[in-house]
């Protein structure tokens, strides 16, 4: 079993594919609007942003999470939570061993929180 696809809400398309391709540095998949329909491709799982969908937090792994937020910041973008050691990995079960896992939050364009995430070597 594996995801396929994860709902998060938007109110504004229009606005909503603006932010996330910017985020994602990718165009939309597809757009059905009515009935108000979003889809961005994450590495095989699609992004499905919808105005009757629910509010989630969704975690997006980038290379560096300190150097995404800079960057996000400077364009405008709300800073929820800054980057910040959550969990150091001392074996293979949840990322890789020896690695410090680095999160920081942002909001998106339609107010919801998205989790930036990075595994980067301890120190």
């Amino acid at each position: 079993m594996k995801v396929l696809q994860i709902a998060q809400r938007a109110i504004d398309l229009e606005r909503a594919s603006r932010f996330y391709s910017r985020l994602l540095g990718s165009e939309p998949l597809a757009v059905f609007d009515p009935p108000g329909l979003l889809f961005f491709d994450l590495g095989g799982v699609r992004l499905l942003l919808e105005r009757g969908a629910s509010s989630a937090v969704i975690y997006l792994s980038v290379p560096d999470v300190r150097e995404s937020v800079e960057t996000l910041r400077d364009a405008g973008i709300k800073i929820v939570a800054e980057p910040h050691v959550i969990f150091s990995h001392e074996d293979n079960r949840l990322g890789p061993a020896g690695t410090d896992e680095w999160m920081g939050f942002i909001e998106d364009s339609e107010g919801n929180t998205v989790g930036l995430v990075s595994q980067l070597p301890e120190g």
